[in-house]
Parts: structure tokens; sequence; C-alpha cells
């Protein structure tokens, strides 16, 4: 009987504390492939234009790979420097040219050890509002801040869903 009691008083205590359980989930923005895929395509044709080969990789707000090309022509590590570039920007929240700048001050170079991440330009948080959902990078031009600039023309292509 005694055991019982303790049961009831156990189950009693878990259907008290319910509602505040009950709230609704919250939605999470994250990166999805169709906008994966025309920021990928974005950022392509502006390189192509600008007469760049590059690979692009996005990132979602996990940090895990939503999409990735390897562009005709490019060298093989440009797979992977895309990869770090949008990881850094996602882990950041700013551009992978400005954690560059902000990491060649020695007091904040010590940033550089984050696993995965490169003080290099190329690499641009996917934001909606201020919230990060994500990065985009991309490898193979003469520079970083060339490949940043392909790669803003790629969200810019997702920017009415980013609102």
């Amino acid at each position: 009987m005694h055991r019982v009691s303790l049961t009831v008083l156990a189950a009693a205590s878990v259907l008290a504390a319910g509602p505040a359980f009950a709230q609704a989930p919250q939605v999470e923005k994250n990166v999805s492939m169709a906008m994966a895929l025309a920021i990928i395509q974005g950022t392509i044709e502006q390189c192509t234009r600008d007469g760049y080969k590059v690979s692009v990789t996005v990132v979602d707000k996990a940090g895990n790979v939503a999409a990735s090309l390897r562009g005709d022509g490019t060298n093989p590590h440009t797979m992977e420097f895309s990869r770090m570039k949008a990881y850094t920007s996602r882990t950041r929240g700013q551009t992978s040219l400005e954690f560059m700048k902000l990491t060649s001050d020695p007091a904040n170079a010590y940033l550089k050890q984050i696993p995965g991440v490169v003080a290099v330009g190329g690499g641009v948080p996917i934001k909606v509002g201020n919230e990060v959902i994500g990065g985009a990078g991309a490898s193979g031009a003469p520079g970083g801040e060339k490949d940043e600039l392909c790669v803003m023309n790629g969200i810019a292509k997702v920017a009415d869903a980013l609102k």
C-alpha cells in the first residue's frame, strides 16, 4: 500500500509539471538544400563572370556540409578550403576575411587554434536577421577577397528567403 501511494504521488507531480513542458516547439531556421544549391549556383556564376574557377561549400546551422561543388579545373585543395572558410564564417558569425583581420592582432591570434577554422577570406555567414543559420565559402580565385565577393553574390540570390 505504501508503494502504491508513492507511485501515485510521483505520477501526480509529473502531471502537475506537464504544462511547463507543453510549450509550442520553436521552429529552427536552417539552410535548406534548395537554398544551398542556389547559393552555390550564384557563387559559381559570379566567379565565372570574373574569370575564376572555384569550388564552393555551404554549411548549415550545425556547421555540417549542406552542399558542395568542386568547380571544373580547380585544384584539389579547394574543396576542403572552401569548407573551412564556410565553417569559419558559420562558427564566428563574421566573414573569414574579418576573422583574418581579427586574428592578425597578436592578442587574438589564439582564436586560430579553434579546430577547422581558417584566417583567410572567402567565407561569409548566412544570416536571418542577426541569427547565423549557416555559412558559405569559395576557394580558387586569386585572393580570398575575390572568393568572398563571389559568395556574397551567391547569398544575395536567396536574400528574400533570409527575411
